[in-house]
């Protein structure tokens, strides 16, 4: 499995954009397709965004399309996921994961490893 550490989380207004990192160790970033995730309190964790191992392909929730963008830089080892115009429905703890295999890039059951979260707050 693959080591995924997140950063980037935080305090925002309404309106206001964020970009939340995630940085892999452990095996060949390059083989694993990324996604970010989202849990709200008292909700199940919700599919936010994700890649292909080349980064060219990439999906979205329709809450998210043409607000958050994903992508991946294979020299650093490590996935961002851009935020911009965000609401106060977009909080939650934000989760980055990994999966070598093929199939569905939305179940969050499908992904074999896990980072720790980091939390998004948007109010005013």
């Amino acid at each position: 499995q693959v080591q995924l550490v997140e950063s980037g989380g935080g305090w925002v207004q309404p309106g206001g954009s964020l970009r939340l990192s995630c940085e892999a160790s452990g095996r060949t970033f390059s083989s694993y397709r990324m996604a970010w995730f989202r849990q709200a309190p008292g909700k199940e964790r919700e599919f936010v965004a994700a890649c292909s191992r080349s980064g060219v392909t990439t999906y979205y929730a329709d809450s998210v399309k043409g607000r958050f963008t994903i992508s991946r830089d294979s020299a650093k080892s490590t996935v961002y996921l851009q935020m911009n115009s965000l609401k106060p429905e977009d909080t939650a703890v934000y989760y980055c994961a990994a999966k070598y295999s093929t199939g569905s890039y939305y179940d969050p059951l499908d992904y074999e490893s896990w980072g720790q979260g980091t939390q998004v707050t948007v109010s005013s």
